[in-house]
């Protein structure tokens, strides 16, 4: 192996990516923009990493400078011409993002189409880890064994996703690593001092934000606060990110309808905030430091990787999460207050506790402000260019 090979390594993404809308994007995107400055070069000028996107609407983004190829998920040829492509190409290493809802075909299996072809090595990060082998679940769970047999290593964010590819699908130890979820490199930040830059000065603020849709449990989270109120009557909690793109696709936003028809109902428009927008990096720091709560409402336990619950600690704030397998996790040693799936009376005590209780609050956002150094993106970054050179090894 050459000296300086990971400065050199020359590695392909296979991802959603920006412009479109969508948390995988999010991370493909930090991730490959870490990997760049890693190797010394800037994003829009790097000669070592590219990008193959997966578009759902063909034609509708316009991609930045390192995606070299586009796949329309739906579109079985576009699978084998990427494969054909990676394998005539110098590239070294393919990373595949792996989530069921960003390939196409039934349970997203057009992606054995492509990895079925590949000649190269792939290290496949895998999003989501189903716990249940039966039903319409078996059928994503055998694709997914078929993405861990033709990928070189798979990369897992917990300790449970490690567990299930071990004991329940039978992957050998030896192709799992686990690397966390990257995390942006921001200070500590006091709420008080940018408060005033999302319209809510002086008042206590809590934060939802990501890609909207009934798995999010918001109407648990606007049901609590019909109890917040009475104890803190100027509290605000804003519900930030636009309705899912798939979401969006099948049932229109008649979601979020419910979700506001539901606070006028309670009473409760002084104190809940729909903020209908992608907002970008920047904006959203704002957002987390304003926030005196975070709170994950989410309905789902098999959840094994979530970017705004890495986000929200990376920036220190006091957590509320249900006790999906990554909030488990991630908030485990006191790092954050766990509260059951679907009860609105246990949030709404963690809630109005936290907000009478400032040093709780403080500590809390302390101790997961300090954790989160080790996931920031530079270091998650690293331990990837690792695992891709052993993977061409």
């Amino acid at each position: 192996m050459k000296k300086g090979l990971l400065k050199n390594l020359k590695i392909v993404f296979i991802s959603t990516y920006p412009p479109r809308q969508c948390g995988l994007a999010t991370f493909s995107f930090d991730l490959v923009k870490a990997i760049c400055e890693l190797q010394g070069q800037a994003l829009d000028h790097n000669e070592t990493v590219q990008v193959i996107a997966l578009t759902d609407i063909p034609g509708a983004y316009d991609y930045p400078k390192e995606v070299i190829f586009e796949i329309n998920e739906q579109r079985r040829l576009d699978y084998l011409e990427a494969a054909h492509f990676i394998n005539s190409s110098d590239l070294d290493v393919v990373c595949l993002q792996h989530e069921f809802g960003i390939f196409g075909g039934k349970y997203g299996i057009r992606v054995l189409d492509l990895l079925k072809n590949l000649r190269k090595p792939v290290v496949a990060t895998l999003h989501m880890v189903p716990g249940v082998l039966k039903g319409p679940t078996k059928k994503r769970s055998d694709i997914l064994r078929l993405v861990c047999y033709h990928s070189t290593f798979v990369a897992t964010m917990t300790r449970k996703a490690v567990e299930l590819l071990i004991n329940l699908y039978g992957i050998p130890p030896g192709k799992i690593r686990m690397i966390p979820h990257g995390a942006p490199d921001v200070p500590f930040f006091r709420p008080s001092e940018y408060k005033g830059k999302i319209g809510a000065e002086g008042r206590p603020v809590i934060l939802t934000f990501g890609l909207i849709g009934p798995r999010k449990g918001l109407e648990v989270a606007i049901k609590a606060m019909v109890s917040v109120v009475r104890e803190f009557p100027d509290v605000l909690y804003i519900i930030l990110g636009v309705t899912h793109s798939r979401v969006l696709k099948r049932f229109g936003d008649k979601y979020r309808l419910s979700l506001e028809r539901l606070v006028k109902e309670n009473g409760l428009e002084k104190c809940v905030r729909f903020h209908n927008e992608f907002v970008s990096p920047d904006e959203l720091i704002t957002y987390l430091a304003a926030a005196d709560i975070y709170l994950a409402p989410y309905r789902s336990k098999e959840q094994t990787s979530s970017g705004t619950l890495t986000q929200a600690l990376a920036c220190g704030k006091a957590i509320i999460s249900t006790p999906s397998w990554y909030a488990q996790e991630l908030l485990d040693n006191g790092r954050g207050h766990l509260v059951p799936f679907g009860n609105s009376r246990a949030m709404a005590e963690e809630i109005v506790y936290l907000l009478r209780n400032e040093r709780e609050r403080t500590s809390l956002g302390r101790q997961a402000h300090q954790y989160a150094r080790g996931m920031i993106w530079p270091r998650v970054a690293r331990r990837y260019l690792t695992l891709f050179e052993r993977a061409l090894k």
